[in-house]
């Protein structure tokens, strides 16, 4: 039997080929050429004897390894591959019928071709499903690994962001917490998980009223827009934040919590007032540039006037008044002078030097005040500083104009503590009073031009606005705390000059 399908196969081969190839273009059009077709026909036709010959199917390994190759890079699918080799028996099937070969049935060859048609389609499609399977395994270790980085990826940008990430659930009870909340707050997470969310709020309705604003709205929109307030810290601060909320989706899309991102917008609101300052100064020093010109000049003149009224007249009464226009008058000349200093302030030439000198300076010079009998001097001066680049005069017209105001806040009774310490990029000089001090709404002012808590006549309130635009220019900064009945500190820092 096989020795005849062998003598037929061979006999009819480039007629079998040539119609079994006819009648899969049609089929494969889309996705083989008619040279592919060929050479898939004629390859198999081949393998068809050989295993024949042999009477051994691994003969035909690399063949169907060649065939789903070829068929997988042409998108074909099992299904489409079985028709490939249906057209194979029947186009065998019409020369067995058609050659009269013996006695022999031509059933009985038909099913011996059919038997071999569909040992080598079994064998290709066992390849097929273990070539798929190694696939989608492939496909899932590859998906595995990606979720695993993924996973990872979005485990280090929860934990190393310098913002504060934090979830509550549905009970207001915290259930994730960040290094940036650590280093924001204070609190480590052992210190949050299991706590409710309430406990960062500052004291005050105004914030229990935010918190249900917040939960309302993100349940009914999702999320909340971007909002401005203020938070409290382990340590009692009470800090301005930025924070964005969303919310976390539970397993049939209700509410079951939500995402915190927090970040300190304290820094940038103190730059911001900074700026904000400086604008100021730049503003009011265009105006006052222009009203000390203006005042200066007639001021001068009934300054001098007076003066030689002084001089011819006898009258005590007259002389009185005229003491009294004298010294208005030296009070606007103060003015005037002070608003020249604020608006052009003397072009002295900056050095590197170590400005303890100039702080003792400052000091001695208060002294002389008739107000200090009964005022103590501490303080804490370090032997050697760092160098700074400063103009001397103008430093010292700060020192001079904190230490008056401190003067002013003690009345003459009480202590004035002055510090000096550095770092490896800055000095700070400390000056503290334990006098009246200020609420929060006058510490916002006090830098501001023409504001001042004296009473009339014993204040211009340009002061502190000269001293900021110095410590400005020599590139520092000049920040001030105070409460009410407890004292200030001014506290001046320079930046050290590197050798």
């Amino acid at each position: 039997m096989k020795k005849l399908l062998i003598e037929l196969l061979k006999k009819y081969f480039d007629s079998i080929v040539e119609n079994w190839t006819a009648k899969l273009l049609p089929i494969v059009k889309d996705k083989l050429s008619a040279s592919q077709a060929h050479t898939f026909v004629e390859n198999s036709l081949n393998t068809f004897i050989e295993v024949i010959e042999q009477s051994d199917y691994k003969s035909a390994d690399q063949y169907l390894i060649d065939i789903y190759t070829l068929f997988s890079s042409a998108n074909m699918n099992l299904l489409e591959a079985s028709q490939m080799f249906s057209q194979a028996r029947f186009t065998v099937f019409n020369f067995i019928e058609n050659d009269a070969m013996g006695n022999i049935d031509p059933v009985i060859l038909l099913g011996f071709f059919d038997e071999l048609i569909e040992q080598i389609f079994a064998r290709y499609s066992m390849l097929h499903q273990e070539t798929k399977m190694k696939e989608m395994k492939g496909d899932r270790d590859r998906l595995a690994s990606k979720l695993e980085l993924n996973s990872q990826y979005l485990k280090n940008i929860l934990h190393t962001s310098d913002q504060a990430i934090m979830m509550v659930d549905n009970n207001e009870v915290f259930i994730a917490w960040n290094r940036g909340a650590e280093k924001i707050f204070g609190y480590k997470e052992q210190e949050v998980l299991g706590r409710s969310s309430s406990f960062l709020l500052p004291e005050g309705e105004k914030y229990v009223q935010e918190l249900q604003l917040i939960k309302n709205e993100v349940k009914q929109n999702g999320q909340t827009k971007i909002l401005d307030t203020e938070r409290k810290t382990k340590s009692g601060e009470i800090i301005s934040v930025r924070l964005s909320v969303s919310t976390l989706p539970g397993t049939n899309k209700e509410y079951s919590g939500r995402s915190i991102i927090i970040k300190d917008y304290t820094e940038f609101k103190r730059l911001q007032a900074q700026i904000d300052q400086s604008e100021k100064l730049a503003v009011i020093g265009q105006l006052a540039a222009g009203v000390a010109h203006e005042i200066g000049n007639p001021l001068t003149s009934i300054s001098s006037l007076v003066q030689i009224l002084q001089r011819k007249s006898q009258d005590p009464f007259i002389s009185e008044q005229l003491v009294n226009i004298k010294e208005n008058i030296d009070r606007i000349t103060k003015i005037v002078r002070e608003l020249v200093d604020f608006s052009r302030p003397p072009s002295y030439e900056t050095a590197i030097q170590d400005i303890t000198d100039i702080v003792k300076t400052a000091i001695g010079i208060v002294k002389y005040d008739k107000r200090v009998r009964k005022v103590k001097f501490e303080t804490e001066l370090k032997n050697v500083l760092p160098n700074v680049n400063v103009a001397a005069d103008q430093l010292l017209q700060v020192f001079v104009n904190i230490l008056i105001n401190a003067l002013d806040a003690i009345e003459g009774n009480g202590t004035i503590t002055v510090k000096s310490n550095f770092d490896d990029k800055n000095i700070y000089i400390e000056l503290t009073d334990d006098g009246c001090g200020m609420d929060a709404q006058t510490l916002e002012k006090i830098f501001d031009p023409f504001f001042t808590t004296k009473d009339v006549g014993k204040g211009t309130g340009l002061g502190l606005s000269v001293s900021y635009g110095i410590i400005k220019r020599f590139k520092g900064e000049i920040k001030a705390k105070s409460k009410l009945k407890l004292g200030s500190t001014f506290t001046i820092i320079l930046p050290v000059v590197i050798e």
